[in-house]
């Protein structure tokens, strides 16, 4: 063989090498990627040697780009969000491979984060993902894109109000019906609708007209600041233009207040409550036609039922009364001072209800005047009534504070003296026994241990009785007036300043720890050997 025949070989078998070297794609790129056909674009989609790379996709799709960032759309939703992109746009299946590809009866529309609600659940896919419905006009050049719509009803809908009104619909309408507007409240606009107007059609303020070639009702710029914009005013401007100052929303006839009407010109002047009465409540009949006014009780019932009547006719209402208030009377203390119960101490401050509504019923005579009347004797039987003749509970009370008491012992056979003048009433006379409270006046000893404890067990009884004053006063308890040298013991010499307890032990009698000071030893071999 020839040199030249052996270079020719080798140069076609370097050739084959080389293109089997080189890569080839797996299949032809569908309609939408046509433009990437060639191996020297694999790496526009490829990392080299590897799989598609989602960015890369990204970086294309700007527009999947810009929802994924704002967590907006199909593509955020947590179906999508952890998966590759070529898991459902897989390529090299051919020209006509449809990449973009789901079953639209079967898509759940709210992953898209746009939930199909009434009407729209009805509509074909094809009724909103239309070109005209589409922006930005970038997009409207993608064949078969669901991406371009917003959530603004307008974008789909006319704009029924031409811009009067704001553009989110579903303020006021449903997705079922654009008519009635459901959610519209007119009480939250500016004219909430009261009374009669709130039956009133709505074409009867809201005309509606041609404008721009469509129709239009007109919803804004009514006026309404007064009633006369919409009703003929029946007394010609005579009392202004405010029909609110007289009249209701509920009826023409109805009168509000008198605020318009000068009822002092009747000779009669409306003061405190009778300002808030309605015309009706005295004007029976025709306002022309005039009735009795001067007494209360032409138009009030007598509530004291006759109680109060003086030579048989009943005092007028404004001696106790106002027109402010009836419930809250103008009798002054002065004035019940100069009844036969004249106001004292605490009674100065209480309520009239307390002694004057005692059943339920109000009542002013006869209900009486002694303490007993009102208040219980809780000394009844306690205490002998020579100390308070006919209940009089004054006695020892005072009206100023039932706890101020000021009675006279040296009236009983027991004089108060010294500490017992410090104590309350209550400090002797009142005893608890097992949580019960129990008085005791009458059947209280006059012995010291009828109140205090015998601390020496008996030691100094005589005929079973123990006379503590022998020994001690009624300022405190030390025993003053004990004298030793009075004792069977007499103190003298060195005895004089032994300290007590040397002789007087402390024993335990009824398992109580007792100062024993009747120690029977007068002999001096009883105490020294």
């Amino acid at each position: 063989m020839k040199l030249s025949q052996y270079f020719l070989f080798f140069s076609v078998l370097l050739i084959a090498a080389c293109n089997l070297a080189t890569p080839t794609s797996p299949g032809i790129l569908s309609k939408g990627h046509s433009n990437l056909e060639g191996t020297e674009n694999c790496t526009k989609c490829h990392l080299l040697g590897k799989w598609v790379s989602d960015d890369k996709c990204l970086d294309c799709h700007s527009e999947i780009k810009t929802l994924v960032d704002n967590k907006k759309g199909y593509h955020s939703s947590e179906e999508v969000t952890s998966e590759k992109c070529a898991k459902c746009h897989n390529e090299h299946h051919g020209i006509n491979f449809e990449i973009v590809h789901f079953d639209t009866l079967k898509f759940d529309h709210k992953l898209a984060g746009y939930k199909l609600e009434g009407k729209h659940k009805e509509l074909s896919c094809k009724k909103c993902h239309k070109s005209e419905f589409i922006q930005p006009d970038s997009l409207k050049l993608k064949a078969g894109t669901f991406l371009g719509l917003t959530e603004e009803c307008l974008t789909c809908h006319d704009d029924y109000h031409q811009k009067t009104l704001s553009k989110n619909c579903i303020k006021c309408h449903n997705f079922e019906d654009f008519k009635p507007a459901k959610f519209f409240n007119h009480n939250k606009t500016k004219y909430p609708l009261k009374g009669k107007h709130e039956k009133v059609d709505c074409i009867k303020c809201h005309s509606k007209e041609s404008k721009n070639g469509s129709d239009f009702q007109n919803f804004t710029g009514i006026k309404f600041q007064n009633c006369t914009d919409c009703h003929e005013d029946k007394h010609k401007a005579k009392f202004g233009n405010d029909c609110a100052k007289c009249h209701t929303v509920n009826s023409f006839l109805e009168i509000s207040n008198l605020n318009t009407f000068n009822h002092n010109l009747t000779g009669y002047i409306l003061e405190g409550q009778h300002k808030k009465v309605s015309c009706a409540k005295c004007h029976k009949q025709k306002f022309t036609i005039a009735f009795p006014h001067t007494n209360c009780n032409d138009c009030h019932t007598d509530f004291h039922k006759g109680e109060l009547q003086r030579n048989g006719k009943s005092p007028d209402c404004k001696e106790c009364h106002t027109v402010n208030n009836f419930k809250t009377p103008q009798y002054t203390i002065d004035q019940h001072n100069l009844s036969n119960f004249p106001l004292k101490g605490s009674h100065v401050a209480t309520a009239c209800i307390s002694c004057h509504k005692k059943s339920g019923t109000w009542s002013f005579r006869k209900i009486g005047i002694k303490c007993v009347d009102c208040h219980k004797d809780i000394h009844k039987t306690f205490i002998s009534p020579k100390y308070y003749p006919d209940q009089n509970c004054e006695s020892c009370h005072s009206s100023v504070k039932w706890t101020n008491i000021s009675f006279n012992h040296s009236k009983t056979d027991f004089d108060l003296n010294g500490a017992h003048k410090q104590k309350t009433c209550r400090d002797c006379h009142y005893k608890t026994t097992n949580g019960n409270e129990t008085q005791i006046f009458s059947n209280l000893g006059k012995n010291c241990v009828s109140c205090h404890t015998d601390i020496h067990e008996k030691q100094f009884d005589v005929n079973g009785i123990s006379d503590c004053s022998k020994c001690h006063g009624n300022n405190n308890w030390k025993a003053e007036k004990f004298d030793h040298n009075n004792s069977k013991f007499k103190l003298d010499g060195k005895h004089i300043n032994v300290a007590c307890n040397k002789c007087h032990n402390t024993i335990v009698k009824n398992n109580k720890q007792v100062v024993q000071y009747k120690i029977n030893k007068l002999q001096c071999i009883d105490c020294h050997k």
